[in-house]
């Protein structure tokens, strides 16, 4: 009879990314009422902690129940009315599902493309809005997990809000990684995900929304499709009403408060700098390794990185070997992307200098065995020789 024996992994792939211990061992707290004086005290403190790592003062910010994909689709449901227009960027692979969960809602998905790992430029969002003056929507990845880019949102935001559109942002793998800023860049609503920089098991999936959002929301003329997503209920919910809608997933609520308390303590930009010094760390010992990087240096994620395989390389054998000889977990690439790169992830706790010193090492001895061109005794000490640089390590 099967019984469960969980190996212990360093996960350095796209996501989930390795939980804190005190992250853990919240989730083995008492199990209580989902309405409960205690836990509507625990759904206050998530609620602030999203505001400070989304950096707004959305009053609706919440952790929807369901994982990343389920704070997407709550986002349309309650936005879109059938025959709305919405401006999309296609990038990757999670652009590709926005039109698909648009087209869902009975909604009109414009494209703009651009290649696998480029990025969306803002006179291109212009360029459409022009084309179609009833886009109610610019919908964008702010860090394409399939690719590792970073998309700039600045620009955009404004010239959507100049055409009397309101900007929708995935922010999946970019919230607690790097500065998504929700209220100085203008966005008017996110969703996100707890498995990646915020270091939480997967489940939940942060949301918020702006005042120009809400009042679009309350003016929707259709009912939302989905009654498990439907805000105008579950913001009762959250909110003073405290009026019952489903049963929350309790033990995931306190392991985002956790998560999120942990990212307070160290200090949001403490935590941006962290992933931004280890990020170029690791990418510094790739290239000096000799492997070719996917995505141009200025629009690189810290933290994810998309490695391209070398000529004549298994890349499934090379994930394979990582996982079984030094219990390391990359992840491969998708669609466009699949058998042609490592994805390498340095999200919320998995971000340290350990991993990236392991994975190098590792990599590098696998690749040697698999007869690929690369450099060797190299690539550890270009990294540490980066950490030293910015007092990553202790000299």
């Amino acid at each position: 009879m099967y019984q469960l024996n969980v190996p212990s992994r360093i996960l350095m792939g796209p996501g989930p990314s390795d939980v804190h211990p005190r992250v853990l061992q919240a989730m083995a707290a008492p199990m209580i009422g989902h309405m409960d004086p205690a836990f509507m005290k625990i759904m206050d403190e998530v609620m602030r902690l999203l505001r400070y790592v989304f950096e707004t003062e959305n009053e609706l910010t919440v952790a929807m129940s369901g994982t990343g994909s389920s704070g997407m689709e709550t986002v349309f449901v309650n936005l879109l009315d059938p025959g709305d227009k919405v401006i999309v960027g296609v990038n990757g692979l999670f652009g590709q599902r926005l039109v698909d969960v648009i087209e869902r809602c009975g909604a009109e998905a414009v494209q703009i493309k651009a290649a696998w790992g480029d990025i969306i430029k803002p006179e291109q969002v212009e360029a459409e809005l022009k084309n179609h003056p009833d886009a109610k929507f610019v919908a964008l990845v702010h860090a394409e997990t399939s690719t590792g880019a970073l998309q700039p949102l600045e620009e955009i935001a404004e010239i959507v809000h100049n055409h009397d559109a309101l900007l929708i942002v995935d922010a999946v793998t970019s919230l607690g990684g790097v500065p998504v800023k929700i209220d100085k860049v203008g966005i008017d609503a996110c969703y996100s995900g707890t498995q990646k920089c915020l270091s939480a098991p997967p489940g939940l999936a942060p949301v918020t929304f702006s005042k120009g959002a809400l009042e679009v929301m309350d003016k929707k003329k259709e009912k939302v499709q989905s009654w498990y997503l439907d805000l105008s209920m579950i913001r009762n919910y959250w909110g003073g009403e405290r009026a019952y809608h489903h049963t929350a997933p309790i033990s995931m609520n306190y392991a985002l408060y956790e998560a999120l308390k942990l990212i307070e303590e160290e200090g949001l930009e403490n935590t941006f700098a962290r992933h931004k010094k280890l990020g170029k760390a690791l990418q510094n010992g790739l290239e000096a390794m000799g492997l070719e990087l996917h995505v141009k240096e200025e629009y690189r994620l810290p933290q994810l990185t998309a490695v391209r395989v070398p000529e004549g390389v298994n890349e499934a054998s090379v994930r394979k070997q990582l996982l079984d000889n030094f219990s390391i977990e990359i992840g491969s690439g998708l669609d466009e992307l699949k058998g042609k790169v490592w994805r390498i992830g340095l999200m919320g706790h998995s971000c340290n200098p350990k991993n990236v010193i392991t994975v190098l090492s590792a990599l590098e001895q696998i690749l040697v065995n698999e007869g690929a061109k690369v450099e060797t005794g190299v690539a550890v000490k270009a990294a540490m020789d980066y950490m030293y640089k910015e007092n990553v390590l202790v000299g």
